[in-house]
């Protein structure tokens, strides 16, 4: 999420979700945090989404839901995908249709949106031109000579835009640290084919619910060879009915059934489309692995995770593999097969895409720390000086003033995470909790205390939850925590919590000592 400030006014481009890792547990999705702008929602003019993948869109319905008259300025598919999401939150949103070409005035900001190539229909980068200079955000691209739309990456734009003099370029950096060139997309469909050509049962395919220019060489490849295609999961049928209906995605008649029917076909006619490629636990294909689906894989049946290993999802997916693969399943994947191309212009796209912008000021988004670093080296090498390089992380303001970018201060930008229907009640103080819990588990003391005389009347009662020590262990202990309480009161202190902290230390110490273990410890200490 990018916040463009003119003259008082704001633009905002794109507003995505980030998914959990594994130090979030529980955690469903991730927004950015709104606090800088919650105060400043009238002064928004809109917000430019560049294209339909859930990290550009998916945190929209939760700022809609603060101010739900803020305008969306989109392509046709992205706003449809996105009125999609809105309406099962029960916004009806304000929306502006543009293809590329476009010119909008929206507020003090003069748009023009460009086409660019990615794994989705209808991306768009914007050019925003204002008083202080224009800035050129690219979105997410890559530039697929022979794409499946033959929507190329508007280069002969981005060259206009480069005579009149680009101020600013915010550039995808995902792929800065790949070399080369990445491959057409439809060098996928003859690796797909002979997949289809060996197969002798089911085909399950696993893919981004987003991805219509997979999903299209799927279906192009069922229909060669004589089978149906059932999409499975809501977000997957719900995306593709999307495309279909706006003709992003060409469906043969008869070729796409009903998941219902698959029982009256035989399995070589079979194709199902899910899912859970980045090992989803609740996604249709773990569930697959796991045995808790109706859709039971069997020996024979072929599986593709024709998708990207997103860094940090390697173990959930590998354990998906395994999972697929002891049921009998032959699993195609990037590692073993050409399934797979990126949507991310690679380092030698970036150097030629920069040679023809000419930024005079660069500043590399989308990607961690390593990815920004090497896009700004390859700026660096097209001849933008060091000093016009500006990498920023979630939060820093940066000034564009006489032609020039720097970074001009701060403000808060954390994490906010969405857990079932609650969003931002739970915080980094909860997660280390809940990971606690998770490695290490819990160990309750509950003890009654005379508040007269100092005396323990009841317990210390101890028990553990997922800590590895059984219950009979702690009598070692309970001596220990008596003589601390019993001396405590003495000296005269009585107070409840300071109690507790005192069995938190003499528990805490005698398990780390006994077990080399750091369990959550939970004391209650009750005055009567």
């Amino acid at each position: 999420m990018t916040v463009f400030e003119y003259g008082g006014r704001l633009l905002i481009v794109d507003c995505g979700v980030l998914f959990p890792e594994e130090e979030q547990p529980g955690i469903d999705l991730i927004l950015p945090d709104f606090s800088s702008i919650r105060d400043r929602l009238d002064d928004i003019e809109g917000i430019v989404l560049t294209h339909g993948h859930e990290d550009h869109i998916g945190g929209v319905p939760f700022l809609l839901r603060e101010k739900p008259d803020i305008p969306l300025i989109g392509s046709k598919l992205t706003l449809a995908l996105i009125e999609a999401k809105l309406q099962e939150h029960r916004i009806r949103p304000y929306t502006l249709e543009v293809v590329e070409g476009n010119r909008e005035r929206i507020g003090p900001f003069d748009c023009e949106f460009v086409a660019v190539n990615h794994s989705i229909p209808d991306a768009l980068a914007v050019a925003i031109r204002t008083p202080a200079g224009m800035a050129v955000h690219t979105g997410d691209f890559k530039m697929d000579q022979l794409p499946l739309d033959n929507r190329l990456t508007d280069l002969h734009a981005f060259a206009r835009l480069s005579e009149e003099g680009i101020d600013l370029l915010l550039s995808d950096s995902t792929n800065a640290e790949v070399p080369g060139f990445v491959p057409p997309e439809r060098d996928i469909s003859n690796v797909l084919r002979q997949v289809f050509a060996n197969a002798r049962k089911r085909i399950i395919v696993a893919s981004f619910a987003s991805h219509i220019h997979r999903i299209q060489q799927i279906l192009d490849a069922a229909h060669e060879y004589g089978r149906r295609v059932a999409f499975v999961g809501r977000s997957m049928v719900r995306n593709m009915g999307i495309a279909r209906d706006l003709g992003y995605l060409k469906v043969p008649p008869g070729l796409v059934v009903d998941i219902k029917t698959l029982d009256d076909l035989p399995d070589h006619e079979v194709v199902l489309v899910c899912t859970g490629s980045q090992g989803e636990p609740m996604a249709a294909l773990s569930r697959m692995a796991n045995r808790d689906h109706q859709i039971r894989i069997v020996q024979g049946d072929t599986v593709i995770l024709a998708s990207s290993l997103i860094p940090g999802n390697e173990n959930a997916v590998y354990r998906v593999i395994n999972g697929l693969t002891r049921w009998g399943a032959n699993v195609v994947h990037k590692g073993n097969a050409k399934v797979h191309v990126s949507g991310h212009a690679s380092a030698g796209e970036l150097l030629y895409f920069y040679n023809i912008c000419r930024p005079k000021n660069l500043m590399p988004v989308h990607g961690e720390w390593r990815h920004l670093r090497a896009n700004a080296e390859l700026g660096a090498l097209t001849g933008v000086p060091h000093d016009r390089i500006v990498i920023a992380e979630d939060g820093i303001a940066v000034d564009l003033i006489e032609g020039k970018a720097k970074i001009s201060g701060k403000v808060q930008a954390g994490y906010v995470y969405v857990d079932g229907l609650s969003v931002g009640d739970v915080g980094e103080p909860a997660l280390k909790d809940r990971k606690i819990l998770g490695d290490e588990g819990i160990i309750s003391v509950f003890v009654v205390m005379d508040s007269s005389t100092g005396k323990i009347t009841g317990g210390p009662h101890i028990q553990a939850r997922g800590s590895g020590i059984e219950d009979s262990a702690f009598g070692e202990v309970i001596p220990k925590i008596t003589e601390t309480l019993e001396r405590s009161a003495q000296d005269g202190v009585v107070e409840p919590h300071q109690l507790q902290q005192l069995v938190r230390r003499t528990l805490g110490k005698w398990v780390s000592d006994t077990y080399r273990r750091r369990p959550m410890i939970l004391p209650v200490v009750v005055e009567v």
